[in-house]
């Protein structure tokens, strides 16, 4: 049997192929629409959906448009005008491979729309399955409409692994949610099935100067309760520059689906970035929670690589180490600025949880007078002021051991423990109640973490030193990073192809599975670029080390101890959560207790 002969494949079987990267469901061919829209200069970009993006798609944007010959020419393969230089070192679109529309038009039948501001007429041309039409005149306004229909009928094997319509809506949503969190000066629109899933007005041009309309659009995405507890971010490093906002460590959540990372304006899914930000909230949160961020990094072109896959959700950059460094710095220090705050949502949940009380079978609604009639609003407010502390009084709070103190204090004065666990202060706005063993933990934690940046970290010999095999790639990574090993207290060094031997460990850890610390550092070298893994881990037993030698629940505490407690609480960084992301205090203002008697 004769070998075939070799040939060059036809234009739409290329195509088709192509498509199986660059189009993997509806919310990919939606993405790269709207990211043309975005790079066309639209300020409002509206997207319709039939049977989650299966049957149709059309995505409508008030951008530049397209004369007859660049519809001709957007829809073959590696035509573009976004690479004006030909210089892929310095990519400022978000599209520029060339690959979108003729990938899609080749699985779909398409239609392409549209009209540059000032022309006299808009154009319109159609392809089914890669066959292209003539283009034709159409009546359309300044901008470009983009219909699919049909997605994936030319090639149906892709059908099969499509979802339900409501989850390929959804993910169509997600993308669609993170271009929207980029831009907050274009409008968005999502509809499915004749209902609006994203309705997103464009920012007022007066806030775009600052943070507020990022913060805005991230709130309207991300939820009031995340616009409520972000840090802001503002950090600078090397030509690298990342802002954002990153919530509380107790906002947070069982996934990191709620994570939104940016690079050049560019939604990226990155192992490095990702990896950076757990290891900023490592030291504030369970191994099972997740904080919610929304971060952007600008980066110098010649620094990052954005052509690595045709869907561009994947970057490299020349010095990863930077960019993780950035990315942990800044958290970090917006988390210890926030000092001893913590999110609202704790304050919230537990208002939520209380229920006013009658003594009736039937709950009376709150303001009820017990004659049967509604105290009037005014009166009601007026009882309210007579029945407050007077001015003279509010800045003074009562010790319980007869001694006045200032009441200024941001977590009040010690009033009273509840069954050996919690501690009851008074503040001039309310109440705190502290959990004693959560707060003991998180102060305990950050003096071992002071103590290990003072003194560095002391070393044990081994006896008799052990040999890791790893293999020839994971030995040379760890034997390039000696010297910084060694200063976290990990004494090693080569020991033939692909072994390492380990002669000293860092003595906080104790007796430590040096086989499994040294292979798992050497999978995180891979990933991550940097060693920061081992100060990680390091820092894991300082937090459970502080766990088991705290002040524990069922200790009765006196006075002083309960004052003492709260006022390092004040004085030490990220003390509203323990080292497992749990509030260690509750607030609840005296407003809001008033509400609860109806007092207001």
């Amino acid at each position: 049997m004769s070998a075939p002969l070799l040939r060059r494949l036809p234009t739409t079987l290329v195509n088709r192929i192509a498509a199986g990267e660059v189009v993997e469901r509806p919310a990919s061919a939606v993405k790269e629409l709207v990211e043309n829209a975005i790079d066309a200069g639209a300020h409002r970009i509206a997207v319709t959906l039939k049977e989650g993006g299966r049957t149709f798609i059309a995505v409508v944007d008030d951008g530049v448009g397209m004369s007859p010959d660049e519809l001709q020419l957007a829809v073959e393969r590696h035509c573009t005008s976004k690479l004006p230089d030909d210089d892929l070192t310095h990519i400022n679109m978000l599209g520029f491979r060339g690959e979108a529309l003729p990938s899609i038009a080749s699985v779909s039948r398409f239609t392409i729309t549209s009209r540059p501001a000032g022309a006299e007429s808009a154009w319109s041309l159609e392809i089914d399955g890669g066959a292209k039409a003539v283009p034709r005149p159409a009546a359309h306004p300044a901008g470009t409409r983009v219909e699919v229909r049909d997605l994936f009928f030319a090639t149906p094997a892709r059908l099969k692994f499509l979802k339900e319509p409501r989850t390929e809506s959804g993910h169509v949503a997600d993308a669609m949610r993170r271009l929207a969190m980029a831009h907050p000066a274009i409008a968005f629109r999502l509809e499915s099935e004749e209902r609006a899933l994203i309705d997103l007005a464009a920012a007022n041009p007066s806030l775009l100067e600052g943070d507020a309309a990022r913060l805005e659009r991230l709130g309207a995405i991300m939820g009031r309760e995340f616009a409520e507890n972000a840090l802001a971010i503002d950090a600078n490093r090397e030509g690298f520059r990342l802002t954002g906002f990153a919530g509380l460590p107790t906002l947070n959540r069982p996934t990191s689906q709620h994570q939104y990372l940016f690079v050049n304006g560019r939604p990226v899914r990155d192992k490095l970035l990702a990896g950076a930000v757990r290891g900023a909230y490592q030291d504030f949160l369970a191994r099972d929670r997740h904080p919610m961020v929304a971060l952007f990094l600008e980066a110098p072109p010649e620094m990052v690589d954005v052509n690595v896959h045709p869907a561009k959700t994947e970057v490299r950059f020349r010095d990863a180490g930077i960019v993780r460094g950035l990315i942990v710095g800044a958290l970090r220090t917006a988390l210890t600025a926030a000092g001893h705050r913590a999110s609202t949502t704790v304050s919230d949940a537990a208002l939520g949880a209380f229920r006013p009380h009658t003594g009736y079978s039937n709950a009376l609604p709150l303001g009820h007078g017990g004659g049967g009639s509604f105290l009037p609003r005014g009166l009601a407010e007026a009882a309210a002021q007579f029945m407050a502390p007077l001015d003279s009084l509010s800045a003074r709070v009562e010790m319980p051991t007869g001694e006045i103190a200032n009441g200024n204090y941001p977590l009040g004065v010690a009033r009273a423990q509840l069954h050996e666990t919690y501690i009851v202060a008074q503040t001039d706005q309310g109440v705190v109640i502290v959990d004693q063993h959560a707060a003991h933990e998180r102060l305990l934690h950050e003096r071992l973490k002071n103590q290990l940046e003072a003194d560095g970290v002391k070393r044990q010999a081994l006896l008799l030193p052990e040999v890791v095999e790893l293999g020839e790639d994971g030995a040379r990574r760890l034997a390039g990073r000696q010297a910084e090993l060694a200063e976290m207290g990990l004494v090693l060094e080569p020991f033939g192809l692909g072994a390492v031997v380990v002669r000293e460990t860092p003595a906080v850890l104790g007796e430590v599975d040096i086989q499994g610390l040294v292979r798992d550092l050497a999978d995180e070298l891979a990933e991550m670029g940097d060693h920061l893994a081992l100060k990680e881990k390091v820092e894991q037993v300082c937090g459970t080390l502080a766990c088991h030698t705290s002040v524990r629940a069922g200790r009765r505490l006196t006075v002083e101890e309960m004052n003492a407690l709260l006022r390092q609480m004040e004085a030490t960084p990220h003390s509203g959560q323990c080292n497992h992301g749990r509030p260690t205090y509750v607030e609840l203002k005296l407003a809001d207790i008033e509400r609860l008697f109806g007092r207001r």
